[in-house]
């Protein structure tokens, strides 16, 4: 309620300060705004989004700016003076900075990079060399580290010698001489420390660190696991290489989320917003699953197609098709879904494909039993109402109906529960084996569980 009541006053304050066009007002008013207010007058004046930024101190529009989405970050560099781009990319953590350069063409980030300064250059190009979704592209090189040997008193000194530019002074970390890391240190057990005490009385060996070639998802479980604001980054040979941080991890885990719920309704990650996706770019990434699921498709008719003598002598068993496909295809989505959703959160790896088979099966036994029951009650309420409608050999064509719905929903539910699993252990994202997919495999294999019933019940009766 109180946001309601504060927004409209910040915004006509901006628009009134805007229209005097006095710099000095719109600095300070814009310097004394919360971040997340400031980026809300971006979000709600697109047009003035560069001078807001340009109307800031650096570093606090360093800090808006990292929060803004990358369509916006791409305008706003666009429209910015290329003095004062290039003091915003200077200004930004190493981290923001090569996120947001990885995001524009090679030719724009060749012109960007010659505007930072060499030491920062240096850095975003180390970063950048790092392969893409890797945790070398997160981390920053602006963290604290002290020596074994040190004394809680030089480690203070340390502190107020380097904190300020360190992405997170809440860990301190530990090396040998060699660069080699030791420990990493909460900043609670440094202040609690007695000041003559050395750094090696107090440390305990127990740490966590990232691989510099680690992906980034699996970094993002490895920071639920241990609760941590930080960890540290290492190379193959232990050598501390820079620290990523939990802000980080959480824009992670969001695009991770936003891809593979693109993934699951079976297109292409997009990798930018919705609406600022060209039209042809968007069109491109969804068709290639689109014929794929509609070659799939092709192959429903190609079984319908045989089964065409089988319907031509009994019609009725048409009726169900519909009925008996989707039941399947809903079991199978269901189920992809449950998976996919617990792989990504860690709860179930490839080692637990056993457990989740004989899970799956239980369940996709119950699921069906109860749609079957569900099916062959449905032809005996209709064939009470209509006596003519299913003829007098209904009870064989109702128990066709619950038998195939037992065997569809049972083999939907596991195909859906193993492939994610099974693409998986190939190496490829299991969120490919999204809804559609199975659906579209559970549709053809339903057909043939469907009419081989049929035969087995109806076979000298109707077939």
């Amino acid at each position: 309620m109180s946001l309601e009541l504060e927004q409209p006053g910040l915004f006509e304050q901006f628009e009134q300060l805007i229209s005097k066009e006095d710099k000095l007002e719109i600095r300070e008013f814009l310097d004394d705004q919360n971040i997340s207010d400031v980026a809300e007058l971006i979000n709600e004046y697109p047009e003035y989004e560069a001078q807001i930024i340009a109307n800031m101190a650096i570093h606090r529009a360093s800090s808006v700016f990292k929060i803004l989405d990358i369509a916006q970050q791409r305008d706003i560099v666009k429209e910015l003076p290329p003095a004062k781009t290039a003091e915003l990319l200077n200004e930004l953590p190493a981290d923001d900075r090569t996120d947001f350069l990885e995001e524009l063409p090679k030719a724009a980030i060749r012109d960007l990079i010659k505007l930072l300064d060499p030491e920062e250059r240096k850095i975003t190009l180390s970063l950048l060399g790092y392969p893409e979704d890797s945790v070398g592209r997160l981390m920053t090189p602006d963290y604290v580290f002290i020596y074994r040997h040190n004394t809680i008193n030089e480690v203070f000194e340390t502190i107020r010698k380097h904190a300020k530019s360190s992405e997170t002074i809440d860990v301190i970390y530990v090396i040998d001489d060699n660069g080699e890391l030791i420990d990493d240190i909460r900043i609670r057990d440094i202040i609690l420390a007695a000041p003559d005490k050395r750094v090696d009385e107090i440390i305990d060996g127990r740490y966590v660190s990232l691989n510099v070639h680690d992906d980034q998802e699996h970094a993002s479980q490895v920071f639920k696991m241990n609760n941590r604001v930080a960890l540290p980054v290492v190379d193959d040979h232990n050598i501390l290489l820079g620290i990523v941080t939990i802000d980080d991890m959480l824009w992670v885990a969001n695009e991770e989320f936003s891809e593979d719920m693109q993934k699951m309704g079976g297109t292409e990650a997009l990798n930018e917003p919705y609406l600022d996706i060209p039209l042809l770019k968007l069109f491109r990434k969804r068709i290639g699953w689109l014929v794929v699921l509609f070659l799939g498709e092709m192959l429903t008719a190609t079984a319908m197609g045989y089964f065409e003598d089988e319907i031509a002598k009994a019609v009725v068993l048409a009726l169900f098709v519909p009925l008996i496909i989707s039941s399947g295809g809903n079991s199978g989505s269901q189920a992809s879904t449950l998976i996919i959703q617990a792989m990504a959160v860690g709860e179930i790896t490839i080692a637990d494909w056993w457990r989740v088979l004989r899970r799956e099966l239980l369940s996709g036994m119950l699921l069906g039993t109860v749609l079957g029951i569900i099916g062959f009650i449905r032809v005996g309420v209709w064939h009470s109402i209509a006596p003519g409608l299913y003829g007098p050999h209904w009870m064989m064509i109702a128990s066709t109906v619950g038998f195939s719905l037992v065997g569809v929903v049972l083999w939907g539910t596991l195909s859906g529960s193993m492939l994610p699993i099974f693409l998986k252990k190939l190496g490829a994202d299991p969120a490919v084996s999204s809804a559609p997919f199975v659906a579209t495999l559970v549709d053809v294999t339903g057909l043939i569980i469907y009419f081989s019933f049929a035969y087995l019940f109806l076979q000298g009766i109707l077939l």
